[in-house]
């Protein structure tokens, strides 16, 4: 499912751009609603007016976060013909994706800040990870594995291993690790 996030104002705009590149660089805990408006070129009260809390840019975030991770994934998938090669293109866009992200995954990084707590960001990070595995058990399914649910799953488990090891782990070789595992797992 493709989520579909409202248009901003120009100001609300330039303070969700603005918290995205510091929540990312700098974490969310680290970042004030004094540095976001101040970065953004607005007040206090003009991010409260557009979002009411930083918990609730947050999850903005991570929501265009999410799309822009899959839109990209959908564009390098575009390329590569139905099947196992599919599935493995996955590793090769991870790949492409994490040489632009030193920070490693958005999504990791926020859920060590705000894991274990109510905050609205939670549901969009569990969210992002579901959509993640149900991308590659579709995937595995496209490609006509008998147990789809199953491929899919273990695929994500490279898939995330890779993630995280690629830049806390300070690995950039691990996407491409996470593949050559991958296609031993589909029997190619």
């Amino acid at each position: 499912m493709v989520e579909v996030l409202e248009p901003l104002t120009p100001a609300g705009e330039r303070l969700a751009t603005a918290a995205a590149e510091l929540f990312y660089r700098r974490g969310i805990r680290a970042v004030g609603v004094e540095l976001i408006a101040e970065v953004a070129g607005t007040t206090k009260k003009t991010l409260y007016d557009r979002f009411g809390s930083k918990d609730a840019l947050v999850a903005l975030y991570l929501r265009r976060r999410a799309v822009r991770w899959q839109d990209f994934l959908r564009g390098h998938l575009e390329a590569v013909p139905a099947g196992r090669e599919r599935l493995l293109a996955v590793f090769d866009a991870l790949d492409a994706w994490l040489r632009e992200q030193d920070r490693g995954c958005a999504f990791v990084n926020a859920y060590a800040e705000i894991g274990g707590t109510d905050h609205p960001g939670v549901p969009v990070i569990r969210a992002e990870k579901e959509w993640m595995r149900e991308c590659l058990t579709s995937l595995a399914a496209e490609a006509g594995f008998a147990e789809p649910e199953r491929v899919g799953g273990e695929l994500h488990v490279l898939y995330e291993g890779a993630t995280v090891l690629a830049t806390a782990g300070g690995r950039s070789d691990a996407p491409a690790e996470a593949r050559r595992a991958a296609s031993r797992l589909l029997g190619s």
